[in-house]
């Protein structure tokens, strides 16, 4: 979680304990509105690089096998602040990679971090400059 002007505010990292990539993106959407609105903020824009999470929360029904979780992400968007939910691609969010990246070397849970490791300091700092890296992309 950072700031308009990029500082860092929280993070977290988690370990389900196995699962679908699907599922995980669910989870960390959903982890990541929780921990948005316990820290006041009203007016978010949340990153994915799920493009299926973000079509699963857009459309779909009750007959998915994701939808429990889908509907747990909808019910925390009807709450009184304003969420955009955008697709980047990974390499626009080195951190939000780094930081699922490692949580399978944590134990099962979420884990909240109030300020950042040195390894993640060092990504958000790519992320904060705008450095990317070249991604082929076909359409």
């Amino acid at each position: 979680m950072r700031g308009s002007d990029g500082r860092f505010i929280k993070a977290f990292t988690a370990n389900l304990g196995g699962g679908s990539i699907t599922r995980a993106e669910l989870a960390g959407i959903v982890y990541g509105l929780d921990l948005a609105w316990e820290q006041g903020a009203r007016k978010v824009l949340l990153q994915t690089d799920s493009v299926t999470a973000k079509a699963l929360i857009d459309s779909a029904t009750e007959q998915h096998m994701h939808y429990t979780q889908v509907a747990e992400i909808r019910r925390r968007l009807d709450r009184d602040w304003t969420v955009r939910i955008d697709h980047v691609f990974r390499e626009a969010n080195f951190a939000a990679d780094h930081l699922a990246s490692i949580g399978h070397s944590h134990p099962v849970g979420v884990h909240v971090m109030d300020r950042p490791t040195t390894s993640l300091l060092y990504w958000l700092f790519f992320d904060r400059v705008g450095s990317e890296t070249p991604r082929f992309v076909r359409q």
